[in-house]
């Protein structure tokens, strides 16, 4: 007797195949929308927790350059003990901050950028205009120190995508207020740090009314100096 052969033909075999293609057509977009959901949760809850790592710095007078009793606001280096404290020879201990943010990396700018779950963080701090002055591309105090006493009540993070519409979409942003305000990040499109067309990160007073610099009036849930509509998150 004829032992008969096994096996499948090729009618099945592409029946088999277009049932995977419409399984994954189905899962793949929901993953990768989890994923994105998933980070933009993650960074606001970075930006929760930064701010209040400023807020214990700032109130502990740890930082005090002036010596007139009031503590000041840091950058990343300072607050994750990372760097020494300006003005001073010693490391805020135990940090206020995660230990991990004391990965500060240079963006295209050289200014200190730091990155988690897909999103880049980036501290800025005053100078005597209440301009924002970014952190040092190895964390802490850069070539121009901040105003000792504006730094006492002023400070603004951003967190972006660090790929566009594959790490994350909306754009993030905190001060001292403690209020979480978010973009679609549809005009701009912000992310990564190259630096290039569609991938520059937001400049410090990219939330604020237009004029405003970082003692200024935020945009809240208005349209704001970059084009973007600003929401707080609640």
């Amino acid at each position: 007797m004829q032992k008969r052969e096994q096996g499948f033909t090729l009618i099945e075999l592409m029946i088999v195949v277009a049932i995977i293609a419409i399984i994954a057509s189905i899962a793949i977009p929901n993953l990768l929308s989890a994923r994105l959901n998933a980070n933009e949760s993650a960074a606001i809850a970075t930006l929760k927790n930064i701010s209040s790592a400023q807020a214990q710095c700032q109130a502990s007078g740890v930082i005090d350059t002036n010596n007139n009793g009031a503590g000041e606001y840091g950058y990343f280096g300072e607050l994750s003990g990372a760097r020494n404290i300006r003005g001073a020879t010693n490391t805020i201990t135990p940090p206020v901050l995660s230990t991990a943010f004391g990965n500060v990396a240079a963006d295209a700018a050289g200014d200190g950028v730091v990155t988690r779950s897909g999103y880049h963080f980036k501290m800025w701090l005053p100078d005597a205009a209440a301009a924002g002055l970014p952190e040092a591309g190895t964390g802490g105090v850069g070539g121009t120190a901040p105003d000792s006493t504006r730094a006492e009540v002023l400070w603004a993070c951003y967190a972006w995508p660090s790929a566009f519409g594959s790490s994350g979409k909306r754009t993030f942003f905190i001060n001292q207020s403690g209020d979480v305000l978010a973009s679609k990040n549809v005009v701009q499109q912000y992310g990564g740090t190259a630096g290039a067309a569609g991938t520059a990160p937001p400049d410090y007073h990219a939330a604020f009314l237009a004029g405003a610099e970082l003692d200024g009036q935020v945009a809240a849930n208005t349209l704001a100096m970059d084009g973007e509509t600003w929401v707080v998150v609640n």
